[in-house]
């Protein structure tokens, strides 16, 4: 059984969870899986993923878990009731073959917001530990070791890099749970307080570490479906938020609608409100540079406000990112796959995106195109339209 705890996921899982029953109880989405690596061919994981899928949802919280939940200060007492009762239920996601027959696998969601959202993290997790499984029986931990010492070198009580901290975002395309759990022990033994934290829930709790995350792209994305206009979705989104957090989790999400959107919503007010900003597409630098410039515009000091990176990241990119920002604004780094599934094999790049909620589609428009997951495209050209992005940008 590869996943054993409702908390091996992400805590924005959690932190959007608790905004849709408190907001959007009786919200409808779609949510569907894509492997962006050619030439995979998942079908012979399929019963395998199958089984797994069967065993997530036999799963409960446990006391311990709820009572860890509810220790935290945004976490409220009626969500951890109702995870108190609740359960993963089989009904709502499908595994098939593609139609093309081409070795690629449809996995769909489809359900209650409510009672959908937790299936993303474990899934993909799942898919990527049959997977490596499958195709790397004897796993090279030996080379993932060296890797993982060559990493925590270039940071590790360096002169000029002691306030250079990372974390793990690295849960949904880990290599395995044995092999992220390892990576998670050294690095809190070997980097201190330069380790910042996890976005996994349950390693956080077992290993006493920060837990991190606040919103993911589905959040924006149904709004656009949940608030009152489209040209209006991402402030609403937003506000929705701070109603619901009243300052905490105080990170926003910058590129459902692209940069430029974002810049013109994420006006003196949220600028103010907000503790800071993630990047998650497009050049870093770039971004950077931008926010900090909207952040002086509107009258804030960009020292005190935090800038998360966290777009595919390797050890050697924080290093560059810290040098150019440290001394300008506060800063966060989130590593995924390059800390939990670099044993020298090519990783899977797997994602499972909302595409529609009540009905309706939704999307977003990132400044990495690639990023883009949408069927409709004249949904697409209509999004286009309403946030002012150019149309020669690919979908």
């Amino acid at each position: 059984m590869i996943i054993t705890s409702l908390l091996d996921t992400d805590l924005y899982k959690f932190t959007m969870m608790q905004v849709v029953l408190h907001h959007f109880p009786a919200a409808q989405v779609e949510y569907r899986f894509k492997c962006r690596t050619p030439g995979i061919d998942l079908t012979p994981c399929i019963d395998e993923i199958r089984e797994e899928i069967q065993a997530l949802c036999s799963l409960r919280f446990r006391e311990r878990e709820l009572s860890y939940l509810r220790g935290m200060r945004f976490i409220k007492s009626d969500f951890v009731d109702f995870l108190g009762i609740f359960q993963m239920n089989e009904k709502y996601i499908s595994v098939t073959p593609a139609e093309a027959d081409n070795g690629e696998i449809d996995i769909t969601v489809k359900g209650p917001w409510l009672h959908t959202i937790l299936f993303e993290i474990p899934v993909l997790a799942v898919v990527n530990e049959i997977y490596f499984r499958k195709t790397q029986p004897i796993a090279n931990y030996t080379e993932g070791r060296q890797r993982l010492n060559e990493k925590i070198a270039l940071i590790g009580g360096v002169v000029g890099l002691t306030d250079c901290k990372i974390a793990d975002y690295g849960t949904r395309r880990r290599f395995s749970r044995v092999w992220h759990e390892e990576v998670i022990g050294t690095l809190r033994e070997r980097l201190g307080a330069q380790f910042a934290g996890t976005s996994n829930v349950n390693l956080a709790m077992r290993y006493n570490l920060i837990p991190l995350g606040t919103m993911a792209h589905e959040y924006l994305q149904a709004c656009q479906a949940l608030g009152p206009r489209l040209r209006d979705s991402q402030t609403f989104g937003f506000e929705v938020w701070a109603k619901e957090y009243r300052g905490d989790l105080g990170i926003a999400l910058s590129d459902v609608y692209g940069f430029d959107a974002f810049l013109r919503d994420f006006d003196m007010y949220f600028c103010k409100l907000f503790d800071g900003v993630r990047h998650d597409s497009g050049d870093p630098f770039a971004w950077g540079e931008r926010m900090i410039g909207h952040y002086a515009k509107n009258r804030v000091d960009p020292q005190t406000k935090t800038l998360i990176f966290s777009d595919g990241l390797d050890f050697t990119r924080v290093v560059e990112l810290y040098q150019r920002f440290h001394d300008r604004v506060r800063l966060a780094f989130g590593v995924g796959t390059n800390l939990t599934n670099d044993l020298g094999y090519v990783p899977l790049q797997i994602v499972i995106k909302m595409v529609r909620c009540n009905g309706q589609p939704v999307a977003k428009l990132s400044d990495t195109p690639a990023k883009n997951m949408c069927d409709d495209t004249a949904y697409l050209a209509y999004l286009r339209q309403v946030f002012e992005i150019p149309p020669a940008l690919p979908a």
